[in-house]
């Protein structure tokens, strides 16, 4: 099951924006930070999303996290390693 990373940020930013739960969404890479890393698995990305959204701002934290990850639960358990997530 290969996935490359371009196509992995469409499919968060569609999954995102189809959820329309928010404005605007950035997906960086940091991959590269981590490929000397013994748990390093190929085929799986570090992600770092910095999320804009007036719903998800007027919950706590971890509630709009939980939503996040419930969105992506797809991407995250077969091609993330880990992600990180800002909310603006």
């Amino acid at each position: 099951l290969n996935m490359d990373i371009d196509n992995l940020i469409k499919n968060i930013k569609r999954k995102l924006f189809e959820n329309s739960i928010i404005e605007d969404v950035i997906v960086e890479d940091k991959t590269y930070l981590h490929l000397k890393h013994s748990s390093h698995e190929k085929n799986k990305f570090h992600i770092k999303l910095t999320i804009c959204s007036k719903e998800l701002n007027k919950i706590n934290k971890l509630e709009a996290t939980k939503k996040v990850y419930s969105i992506l639960n797809h991407e995250i358990k077969n091609y993330i390693h880990s992600i990180q997530i800002l909310f603006e």
